[in-house]
């Protein structure tokens, strides 16, 4: 008969743990199950799976498997050792093997022949895996984050209501149970994880829980401080700006970013907006204003220019 490297079958190494092992068979058994697969082999190949991981999920089996040594290889004429029933009693009793009619000669000549009718009759059971959990991504608006809402997505043609919680941030996820991969037999269906990100915004940024407006101010309005109305995702605020504000300085918000536990924080940053010395009277303010200024010099902090 030949020898059946259990390993290579599963795609394995040798000191693969068991979690590589279940791993391994779910991945493997759902590419090949033939109510998925159509391939000619598939059939012969989910069962070949199914005779390893029984061999390999099982530590008492496993055991006995590994004592044949790691020398053999896959397809080498092989014999069971004279004296394999009687030195691995221990393998009549590990448990369910692969379906009578599912298993190979080199199966049977391990851990059925020698062991009486009853290990011979055990029946393997029938496949089964929990469907793999599913990702994807969706762009939700900032205000959304904000405020919390319910928002109608569509994903692989198929719609899908999405509760979107208040405080969520980029790169979290939110998990919609039962919307993943489908699971073969009785296995569950996995879940879709979708990471969520903010579209674009024309006027906010975001970094982490803060968020960030560049807030442009007149000339006069800086100089000479101000009480304005300004705009944020959770709705307008007054703000105080300080005299002498220059292009660049930030105005914080407390507490005004993206809710949470710890919420995020609101900056304001201030821009200088100049009015366009588009007519005569408008140039002749500019003139009329360098005139009254002539010590400012704005470049002083670069030094002396070649």
């Amino acid at each position: 008969m030949e020898f059946k490297d259990y390993y290579q079958t599963m795609g394995l190494a040798r000191d693969a743990t068991q979690d590589d092992i279940r791993r391994a068979y779910r991945q493997l058994a759902r590419k090949t199950h033939p109510d998925v697969n159509k391939a000619a082999d598939s059939e012969k190949r989910f069962k070949e799976i199914g005779e390893a991981y029984a061999v390999l999920k099982d530590p008492e089996k496993r055991a006995a498997y590994d004592a044949l040594g790691k020398d053999w290889r896959e397809g080498q004429d092989f014999r069971p050792p004279p004296d394999w029933n009687t030195q691995r009693p221990h393998a009549r009793d590990a448990g369910p093997a692969p379906d009578d009619s599912d298993a190979s000669d080199f199966f049977d000549s391990l851990f059925r022949q020698g062991f009486g009718a009853g290990q011979a009759g055990s029946r393997h059971p029938g496949f089964e895996a929990d469907g793999e959990d599913q990702y994807a991504k969706i762009l939700i608006a900032l205000e959304d984050s904000y405020l919390g809402a319910t928002r109608r997505i569509t994903l692989r043609d198929v719609q899908l209501d999405v509760t979107i919680p208040r405080g969520i941030r980029a790169g979290q996820h939110i998990r919609l149970a039962g919307r993943g991969a489908p699971g073969l037999g009785k296995g569950k269906p996995g879940d879709l994880l979708l990471e969520v990100g903010f579209h674009p915004h024309a006027h906010y940024r975001v970094d982490m829980r803060d968020v960030y407006l560049d807030l442009p101010l007149s000339p006069w309005e800086a100089a000479l401080g101000a009480e304005i109305r300004v705009p944020t995702p959770g709705g307008a605020v007054d703000l105080t700006i300080p005299k002498g504000s220059a292009a660049g300085r930030k105005l914080r918000l407390k507490g005004r970013g993206i809710p949470g536990s710890t919420p995020g924080d609101f900056y304001f940053v201030l821009q200088i907006a100049l009015p366009p010395a588009d007519t005569e009277a408008a140039a002749q303010l500019y003139r009329a204003m360098a005139a009254q200024h002539p010590s400012f010099q704005p470049r002083a902090h670069l030094g002396d220019q070649p």
